[in-house]
């Protein structure tokens, strides 16, 4: 497991995100041009995350979602900020192409469990601390198995199960499951919200 996590994996994912930057590099223009007029020139969303080991670094991803504030200064919901663009970039996961960068950089991997906020790292139990012991990815084993549409504690309890469970065929299975997905725009939202519900660290295992 360890050759495959600390050479093989990375070099797979360094070739396989040039390759598919340069395969989707019209699509990748287009919705660059495209979203800077829908956003006011903001085609990125770009957000601090915590990648392996907990080390904090900039993901970059396709913004879905204006900044419109209410009376008090404050965002509104992510439901209320989603744009009817963006709802169609989100659904077919387009926003995620920007992440290709980040694993070009070494950031992050094609597979992994999703880099979620900073501010959550002080939140996790001993068990979901695991979930930083590889690098973060654009999909991973809880996104082809519920993404958004299941809880904390499935979710978590999925990232876990990767990591202690990491292979090359494994990372190719989820690949796999992901275009599927995909193509079945399944999971987009939780049962509640226009994205997941923030994390308190009170659905703990």
């Amino acid at each position: 497991m360890q050759l495959y996590s600390n050479i093989i994996k990375p070099l797979f994912d360094s070739l396989v995100a040039l390759v598919a930057l340069l395969l989707l590099s019209p699509l990748f223009i287009f919705l660059t041009i495209f979203l800077y007029w829908a956003n006011d020139g903001k085609p990125f969303f770009r957000q601090p995350r915590p990648g392996k080991n907990g080390r904090v670094f900039r993901v970059v991803k396709f913004k879905t979602m204006n900044d419109k504030r209410g009376s008090d200064g404050q965002l509104l919901p992510d439901e209320a900020r989603l744009t009817p663009v963006g709802k169609f970039v989100r659904k077919t996961s387009l926003d995620e192409i920007p992440q290709l960068l980040n694993v070009l950089k070494g950031d992050m991997s094609l597979v992994g469990p999703r880099p979620l906020l900073v501010e959550y790292l002080p939140l996790y139990n001993e068990e979901q601390r695991k979930r930083h012991d590889v690098r973060p990815g654009i999909t991973g084993w809880a996104q082809v198995n519920g993404r958004n549409a299941i809880s904390w504690r499935e979710k978590f309890a999925y990232d876990v199960w990767y990591v202690d469970n990491i292979s090359l065929l494994l990372d190719l299975k989820i690949l796999w499951m992901t275009v599927l997905k995909v193509i079945q725009s399944e999971g987009v939202n939780s049962a509640s919200s226009a994205t997941m519900e923030r994390f308190t660290g009170n659905d703990a295992y």
